[in-house]
């Protein structure tokens, strides 16, 4: 687990892999819902109506940060 990742509950994430198993695709984007075991997180996928149409363990090594916000060395810069 690095530690340079740092998720956490209700974190948005991106996958970076496909999962196939379970029909979900690189670039899918979930909401970290609940830990299982370390560096394993339980993450719900929702459609644009906010309908849930899986919720899948997802390892850290195959999710990603989203963010809609910039850094907060870049913000103080503005």
């Amino acid at each position: 687990m690095s530690m340079e990742n740092n998720f956490k509950q209700l974190d948005i994430i991106a996958l970076t892999v496909d999962i196939p198993e379970r029909h979900l695709r690189r670039g899918e984007v979930g909401t970290i819902l609940d830990p299982l075991t370390p560096g394993i997180w339980d993450v719900e996928f929702s459609d644009n109506l906010g309908r849930t149409y899986a919720i899948a363990s997802i390892a850290e090594d195959q999710m990603m940060h989203l963010y809609n916000e910039p850094a907060p060395e870049i913000a103080s810069a503005y």
